[in-house]
């Protein structure tokens, strides 16, 4: 496959799902838009499920790259935590498969590919993780907290210390998903706010 035209192709999918329900986008005008024929859009995904679900996993990756990013902009543990809260945020407002994926509330509009593994044949290294399991919101929830915690518990951390830290990095990625639902006064500074706010409380 010529290099890069995944992306290209994921990317005209993405394009195709802003303007209308998946239901109704079509593989050939993706391949068209994307300039590679409409086989070259099935040897590398499969199917238009094989599609979905490459497209949500890129997803999920680039909201985990977000937040890998917010932890590191900061020092200060309170900070950092406020910055992935905003981010979570921010994404589920903008990005509705990112929204979907936290909330898992998949409007009739976005594809909603299954989460467990699928059969897979293909000789794609990056097809086959796709077809792999995708993550519940309940899996992204943990994978959130879990990074926070790698960043913020440095060495020699007591075990029962970072238990507390653990609760409360869960704490704020539910108290964002929270804001996603109901958004607060304020916009995104507010989550932050609201976050800030939390973690005083618990001492962090």
């Amino acid at each position: 496959m010529v290099p890069g035209a995944r992306e290209s192709l994921l990317d005209a999918a993405c394009s195709a799902l802003a303007r209308r329900p998946w239901a109704t986008v079509r593989m050939v005008d993706v391949a068209a838009a994307a300039g590679v024929s409409r086989q070259t859009l099935y040897n590398e995904f499969g199917s238009k499920d094989g599609l979905a679900r490459a497209l949500v996993r890129r997803e999920a990756d680039s909201y985990l790259a977000g937040v890998e990013h917010a932890l590191a902009t900061h020092s200060d543990a309170r900070e950092r935590l406020a910055a992935t809260a905003e981010w979570t945020a921010v994404s589920a407002r903008d990005n509705d498969l990112v929204r979907a994926m936290l909330t898992g509330c998949w409007s009739e509009r976005l594809p909603a590919p299954t989460l467990s593994a699928v059969p897979s044949s293909s000789a794609v290294p990056a097809q086959r993780r796709a077809d792999g399991p995708l993550p519940s919101p309940g899996d992204l929830v943990a994978i959130v907290r879990d990074r926070a915690v790698a960043v913020l518990a440095g060495p020699g951390r007591h075990r029962a210390d970072t238990h507390e830290l653990a609760r409360s990095c869960e704490l704020v990625v539910r108290l964002a998903l929270s804001c996603v639902a109901a958004p607060p006064g304020g916009g995104d500074a507010g989550v932050a706010e609201l976050v800030r706010g939390a973690l005083h409380r618990q001492g962090v």
